[in-house]
């Protein structure tokens, strides 16, 4: 009766406020570790640490994939990768036009809502444009190969092209664009999406300051740079939000889109990009379903509900973002796998449930999807299936975050049960744009 009375009161209270407005700030390619609240030492962000002093982080937060495309589906749909429209980088395979979106639902109820960066859910003239799922503007990338320059012929503000000049950087034209659509909202709560390219793909950048100096390697001062790059347009935002008088009923939120990198780039132990709080060195990196792959920094600022410098150790991830917008804006939200986190913005940690990511490879010459790993989280286990039909390694995460032992053969019950979570969360891709098969 008590959780029951709890919930009417958050929904009154809700009712009875003007509806908050909703900033979401995704960084692209950032690992766990990269930023200071999540213990980085050498790269600077001061702004993104301001939002762990002034709101929560969630050390055991994952993104909705372990690559671009798949991740940012969950994330718009709340459907997890069991079952979501786009489970790949298939070429940039669009959202089918009845898929529902955050954005979507929040236009619907009155949002103005804008996103600007690396879209990534369908190429121009496709289904999967912004503008036809719920994006009143946007500016960026629709492709997200095109995303791997930051200084493109042209980028996209709604469906025409931008042309740049040959010394624009993307990234900066990008938060220039989002902070002026920002400034003009003056009537109707908004939605700003900032999915910031920095610091994925190529590390181009105009200026390796304030790294310029170090005896680093080339690729680590062009790497810290990005990433203190995405720290300076988050920072923008939120002295943008506190100008224009809104910041206190304004809920922001910061996350990376999938986990680190470390081949072809910067070297994971330089900056120690992998280590959590325990001291344990994640495994695996971007494309893997390995806690290095998923496992992302997720931080909430909303002041005035939730506390300024607590921690929330319930695991999130991405198939929630949906369900807690909605509620923050009193809508249902229905056929999505994920939960409102609502309560655990008040401090209460989540009932253990169930969390699923699958991994897929795209061939292009046969269009066809072929499925890989898939894995699921429920409470302190981790279980990790190749290619959906073969035992499963099981890990227990509450003593080794690092998944270097698998207790699949002391634990085989609870493998078992896993693995039977993972098939039944499973359905095959939908036959939509060309891809008409799925391959075991």
């Amino acid at each position: 009766m008590a959780a029951l009375s709890r919930r009417k009161f958050l929904a009154g209270l809700l009712q009875t406020q003007p509806l908050p407005n909703i900033v979401f700030i995704l960084l692209d390619d950032l690992g766990y570790a990269d930023i200071g609240c999540y213990g980085q030492k050498k790269i600077k962000t001061p702004n993104i640490d301001t939002l762990a002093r002034d709101g929560m982080k969630f050390p055991q937060a994952y993104a909705g994939g372990s690559v671009c495309a798949p991740s940012r589906c969950v994330l718009m749909t709340g459907k997890h990768l069991g079952h979501a429209a786009i489970r790949a980088n298939a070429g940039t395979t669009p959202l089918p036009a009845e898929e529902v979106t955050i954005a979507r639902a929040l236009q619907q109820a009155g949002y103005a809502t804008g996103g600007f960066g690396k879209w990534g859910l369908g190429d121009a003239n496709s289904s999967g444009v912004p503008s036809k799922h719920g994006f009143d503007q946007f500016y960026g990338y629709l492709h997200q190969v095109h995303a791997h320059t930051y200084f493109p012929e042209f980028l996209w503000e709604n469906d025409k092209k931008d042309t740049l000049g040959k010394e624009v950087y993307s990234a900066d034209r990008i938060a220039e664009k989002s902070v002026a659509w920002l400034k003009q909202q003056k009537t109707k709560p908004f939605f700003l999406y900032a999915c910031y390219t920095v610091p994925h793909g190529r590390y181009e950048t105009p200026t390796q300051e304030p790294y310029s100096a170090t005896d680093w390697p080339e690729k680590e001062k062009s790497y810290a740079s990005m990433v203190t790059q995405g720290d300076r347009y988050t920072g923008r935002i939120l002295d943008t939000l506190r100008e224009m008088g809104v910041e206190k009923n304004t809920v922001v939120i910061f996350a990376s889109d999938n986990g680190g990198v470390s081949a072809d780039g910067h070297s994971a132990g330089f900056f120690d990009s992998m280590r959590t709080a325990s001291g344990a060195v994640l495994h695996g990196e971007k494309g893997t379903l390995f806690e290095g792959g998923l496992r992302v920094p997720f931080l909430v600022r909303w002041p005035g509900r939730v506390k300024p410098g607590s921690v929330n150790e319930t695991p999130v991830y991405f198939a929630d973002i949906f369900p807690t917008l909605a509620a923050l804006a009193n809508l249902p939200a229905k056929g999505v796998d994920g939960i409102s986190l609502l309560p655990q913005f008040e401090g209460k940690l989540g009932a253990e449930r169930a969390m699923h990511w699958e991994n897929y490879s795209y061939n292009a010459k046969t269009q066809t999807l072929t499925a890989g790993t898939a894995a699921v989280r429920r409470g302190r286990w981790k279980a990790i299936l190749t290619r959906l039909n073969q035992r499963p390694a099981l890990y227990d995460l509450s003593v080794d975050e690092a998944e270097a032992n698998d207790v699949s053969a002391v634990h085989p019950v609870i493998a078992r049960q896993l693995s039977a979570a993972i098939r039944d969360a499973h359905t095959p891709p939908l036959p939509h744009t060309g891809i008409m098969e799925w391959v075991r």
